[in-house]
């Protein structure tokens, strides 16, 4: 049985107010750390949910990475440990040093 629009709004508004950091994966899904300056996970915000869908609310961070390859964004509850709720895959991008990686978009969807 599907939930209606109503519904998936709901549950996508209520979501945000769960996920609020992101942070960066590579292909074995271990999460970056080090570097100088050192990785950290960013803060999110979201704008209210609209037809089944929620964006990320204004500008998003920019993340200090250190010698990887990026290929997953993880969304999560904390800035240390907690609760994962999604991992979405993106296009791979090796940094053979220092560097910086910015999240250009960012839509969750209810359908």
């Amino acid at each position: 049985m599907a939930f209606q629009d109503a519904a998936i709004t709901s549950m996508l508004d209520h979501l945000g107010t769960e996920i609020t950091w992101a942070g960066l994966l590579d292909d074995s899904n271990v999460e970056a750390t080090g570097g100088t300056p050192a990785y950290a996970r960013k803060a999110v915000t979201w704008a209210a949910a609209s037809g089944k869908t929620m964006a990320a609310n204004g500008t998003l961070p920019a993340f200090d990475v250190p010698a990887m390859t990026v290929n997953k964004v993880i969304l999560i509850g904390e800035s240390v440990a907690g609760t994962t709720y999604n991992i979405i895959d993106v296009t791979n991008e090796v940094f053979a040093a220092q560097g910086t990686y910015t999240i250009t978009g960012l839509t969750l969807s209810g359908s």
